[in-house]
């Protein structure tokens, strides 16, 4: 595959069928897209692999407490990369220091840095710190200026190369190297058929990461230690980015939109454009970009990325646990306070439930409200259980593999329905756990 760059604007459907090699895969509808894959510590991004959910902490990472504590919570939830922060000394000396608490407690999650500015300078001061991080992350836009700015970033390459490890180039629309996209723009207005600015601006984006890229690996670094991304805050400028870049080279691809904001807005947004790029096949890891609300938990953008994966059929996390929206046959509250208390539990019990009971993520629970859906949805998860609406006879039946098995009632109904759940992935789930411990 080429990683030569195109002309501005250029659409990824104009490119010979050769240069995108795609191939079929149980992921999803769409065959994912060729990437050379890499390792991240014991993690493997691209080439196949499941697409990798991965998160950053937002402690000082001097704090050396309270990055281990993040950084561990983040593991817990199901981050399989953990992104940090080493923006001076004080940062750079603390890194060898959390890894090797993390180690302690039994916490083997790899370790990103990322560095703006003057990466070089504390990578080659805090040798210890280059050697603890799993993958340095770079931002073309900011490692140098002018003069400098190959100079820096050939600095980082050559200790990457030292210590044996990947990179990420990873480009932002908001700090974009201004001397390339002021280029880009003065060739696009000479030209006799210009495009807009906003498609100068993603040219600029895609050929920053291309070109780092290009010259990383004059330096001697491989296709397999290389990582791009692209990251913008628009939702149809990310799609068309990150189309355009796949189809220009055959790296690993880190999909994220960046600043996507706060709540069901960052949700949505991240949500609508990975959804769209995931079922073309572009992208080999994610992470979904929220601002948490103030004092609200980092772990939520895990939890955002597995769902997205999960409900889109490309990775299983969690048992999921369908449940009807309600409508004027449901005035009872009964059965969503059960559908919150299963999934609340599910998600609680998720890290013990992984080495006790491998399989369990693939789980699917029904908590439906009335008789209208309840026993067709119930029969078709693997235990499920249709409560009564308004007006019905306050009788549930359970359904477990299709088949009826109990009608509940009474007060105890939810807490009934939850042992059976219990007891359900004990006997499935439970002696494989056994088995593969023996």
């Amino acid at each position: 595959m080429q990683s030569g760059i195109s002309n501005p604007g250029a659409q990824a459907g104009n490119l010979p069928a050769a240069e995108t090699p795609m191939r079929e895969t149980l992921a999803g509808p769409a065959p994912r897209r060729v990437s050379v894959p890499v390792k991240i510590g014991s993690v493997t991004v691209g080439g196949g692999a499941p697409v990798v959910v991965q998160s950053m902490t937002n402690t000082d990472t001097a704090d050396i407490d309270a990055t281990v504590a993040q950084v561990s919570a983040l593991a817990r939830a199901g981050s399989e990369i953990v992104r940090i922060t080493v923006d001076r000394d004080e940062a750079a000396a603390a890194v060898p220091k959390i890894r090797d608490r993390l180690a302690r407690i039994g916490c083997h999650v790899p370790l990103v840095g990322d560095f703006h500015y003057i990466g070089h300078k504390l990578l080659s001061d805090h040798p210890a710190c280059a050697e603890a991080l799993e993958k340095y992350r770079i931002n073309p836009g900011n490692v140098g200026f002018k003069d400098k700015r190959d100079r820096q970033f050939s600095d980082i390459i050559e200790i990457a190369l030292k210590h044996d490890k990947p990179v990420r180039i990873g480009v932002n629309w908001g700090s974009l190297d201004q001397d390339l996209l002021t280029h880009l723009m003065d060739e696009n207005a000479r030209s006799a058929t210009p495009v807009s600015a906003p498609a100068v601006m993603r040219e600029a984006i895609i050929r920053s990461g291309l070109l780092s890229a290009a010259r990383a690996e004059d330096l001697g670094m491989g296709r397999d230690k290389i990582i791009l991304s692209a990251k913008v805050s628009q939702v149809q400028d990310l799609i068309q980015v990150y189309a355009d870049l796949a189809a220009r080279c055959d790296y690993a691809l880190h999909l994220g939109l960046t600043e996507a904001g706060m709540g069901t807005k960052g949700i949505v947004a991240s949500a609508a454009s990975m959804g769209i790029l995931l079922q073309q096949g572009i992208g080999d890891t994610i992470r979904v970009s929220l601002t948490p609300e103030p004092g609200g938990d980092r772990t939520r953008e895990v939890q955002v990325a597995q769902e997205l994966l999960q409900v889109m059929g490309f990775r299983a996390f969690v048992p999921i646990v369908a449940a009807c929206p309600g409508c004027g046959r449901t005035t009872s509250t009964v059965f969503q306070e059960l559908a919150q208390d299963i999934q609340e539990n599910i998600r609680v019990s998720m890290p013990l439930w992984r080495e006790k009971y491998p399989g369990v993520e693939a789980l699917n629970v029904a908590v439906m409200g009335c008789i209208v859906n309840g026993p067709g949805e119930s029969k078709f998860a693997d235990i499920g259980i249709s409560l009564p609406g308004t007006g019905e006879s306050p009788a549930a039946p359970v359904f477990v593999d299709g088949r009826k098995v109990a009608t509940l009632r009474g007060p105890t109904i939810a807490d009934d329905f939850k042992a059976m759940v219990d007891d359900y992935i004990e006997a499935r789930f439970g002696g494989a756990g056994r088995s593969a411990a023996e």
